[in-house]
């Protein structure tokens, strides 16, 4: 038993230790705002017309163009968030200024609505495999045919090597796994909205990251994944809506995270009623003026035209924001 102890000791010291190694050295601190494609940082990347992940259009405009966000006048989290959807600066600000990396990469997204009509009857786990060929670009479904530089994991990986060689006053390097060629997960939040929550949390069972974000998700309402074992342990995932987008009344939203187990961590909290950390809750909801409008409650959860603000201009969820990303998970 003490030698179990002191082997748990002992890696929370090296967690510390590894933390405690990234630092910038910026004689000019300040905030970064890096893009480039994914075909310009990477020769393999390929356009997939057939499920809509292209690296331009017909017109030559390009598609695959990436973003990072990085403030290095705060003091650094040691935490990368991948974020999977459109670029959403609010959030990056926000991110970046609370001493996150943050990345949007990417990704196979626009296969939803010609893939999941040909669900075969009585597959539960049908879109959970293309989102998690998606993610990884290993092949986990037959509905695809991606190649491993086109999963949104190596993606990643290679935006983030060409980061740190550009960027290197933000020490991007730590995120880095020179072994396994791969992100260091365990420093990596994954999040998104709607599709990309619903991704970003069926990736979190495969591999284990530090947090996964969900707003306004996870769906896939006839799908079981969502139960099947977690490499990211259950208190990681955490969650935030709006009752009146259409995910709510639908069960949807409830429904995925009763099968994420989140219902041990506590109640489901209105925002607008409890102050935080609102309960330690993984649950939260919103039901603050969109105007009855289910599309704007479903784009309410994040930053930008649609969310909420107060008689002075400030957005409401300013707590909700911060809560989600930096509530200690014990």
């Amino acid at each position: 038993m003490k030698m179990c102890q002191c082997l748990f000791i002992s890696l929370l010291l090296l967690q510390v230790s590894c933390a405690q190694n990234l630092s910038y050295e910026d004689k000019d601190p300040k905030i970064y705002k890096l893009s480039e494609r994914a075909s310009k940082i990477d020769s393999r990347v390929k356009s997939y017309p057939e499920i809509n992940f292209i690296l331009e259009d017909k017109k030559g405009k390009e598609k695959d163009r990436q973003f990072s966000m990085v403030n290095t006048k705060v003091k650094p989290k040691g935490k990368l968030v991948i974020w999977l959807m459109g670029k959403n600066d609010g959030l990056f600000e926000r991110l970046s200024n609370d001493g996150f990396h943050v990345i949007g990469v990417h990704y196979a997204r626009g296969w939803f609505g010609k893939l999941a009509k040909l669900n075969p009857k009585g597959d539960t786990e049908y879109l959970g495999r293309i989102r998690l060929e998606a993610a990884t670009g290993k092949d986990f479904s037959k509905a695809l045919n991606l190649e491993y530089p086109d999963g949104m994991m190596e993606r990643s990986y290679q935006f983030v090597k060409w980061l740190a060689k550009k960027n290197p006053q933000a020490d991007w390097q730590y995120f880095l796994d020179e072994k396994t060629k791969e992100l260091n997960w365990d420093n990596v939040i994954v999040s998104g909205i709607s599709h990309g929550s619903t991704t970003a949390a069926r990736f979190a069972k495969y591999k284990k990251v530090s947090r996964v974000v969900m707003f306004s998700g996870p769906r896939d309402q006839d799908q079981t994944w969502q139960s099947l074992p977690s490499a990211t342990p259950d208190n990681r995932y955490f969650g935030f809506t709006h009752v009146l987008d259409s995910g709510w009344p639908g069960n949807h939203y409830p429904r995925s995270w009763k099968l994420l187990g989140l219902e041990k961590f506590g109640e489901i909290v209105d925002v607008d009623k409890v102050k935080p950390p609102y309960k330690h809750s993984r649950r939260l909801t919103t039901n603050a003026d969109v105007k009855k409008n289910s599309g704007r409650a479903h784009n309410a959860s994040v930053p930008g035209k649609a969310s909420v603000k107060d008689e002075r201009g400030n957005y409401i969820y300013e707590p909700v924001w911060k809560y989600l990303f930096t509530e200690p998970v014990k």
